[in-house]
């Protein structure tokens, strides 16, 4: 038995401050879809997250709409979560909404999210933790890191807000740590 972890079957991203022009360079540098549903949690301030999608979507040719309750992910698409909910994966793996009380003043909230998929997905799970001005994220990545999922950090050096990066490196340590441009050629890699 070697030691290389098995490929993940879902993917999950968080960012905050200077996030949409993150994803829209996350998802346009993608080569192909992934054979993984990639999830998103973006403290975007927007009330309404059709525009948002749109523009992910107008950049990287990939489909992207919001989350909706009790729908299964499916491989190659992007789902964002809607605003003014928490996003979470229920144990079946089907996607779940709350209007819990926001999480590091965010509703919704990456550590959420990750932390649900953490319990859903264990060793199968990719985070992918970018750019924001607060500590939402940290928590969770070191729950996924715990149930033996994967974590990727963008570098905080060369992130548009190093706050949300550098807060989940102190705290729970990345798998890979590296600038955003070469983010989508490692999850290509690490999602063959």
């Amino acid at each position: 038995m070697s030691g290389t972890p098995p490929p993940p079957r879902a993917v999950v991203v968080g960012c905050s401050a200077g996030g949409l022009a993150a994803l829209q360079q996350l998802l346009g540098g993608l080569a192909r879809p992934l054979p993984a549903p990639m999830v998103v949690v973006c403290h975007s301030g927007s009330e309404d997250m059709r525009l948002f999608c749109e523009l992910l979507a107008a950049r990287s040719g990939l489909p992207v709409g919001e989350a909706e309750e009790r729908c299964v992910p499916q491989p190659g698409h992007v789902y964002v979560a809607p605003s003014g909910y928490h996003l979470l994966f229920e144990r079946d793996r089907r996607f779940a909404l709350s209007v819990d009380p926001r999480v590091a003043f965010s509703r919704p909230s990456v550590d959420v999210l990750f932390e649900s998929a953490a319990e859903a997905w264990h060793d199968r799970l990719l985070a992918v933790l970018l750019t924001g001005a607060n500590a939402d994220g940290a928590q969770g990545c070191r729950r996924i890191r715990a149930a033996g999922g994967r974590v990727i950090v963008e570098d905080p050096r060369t992130a548009q807000a190093p706050a949300m990066p550098a807060a989940t490196l102190e705290l729970a340590g990345a798998d890979h740590c590296l600038p955003l441009a070469d983010i989508p050629a490692l999850l290509e890699s690490l999602c063959p």
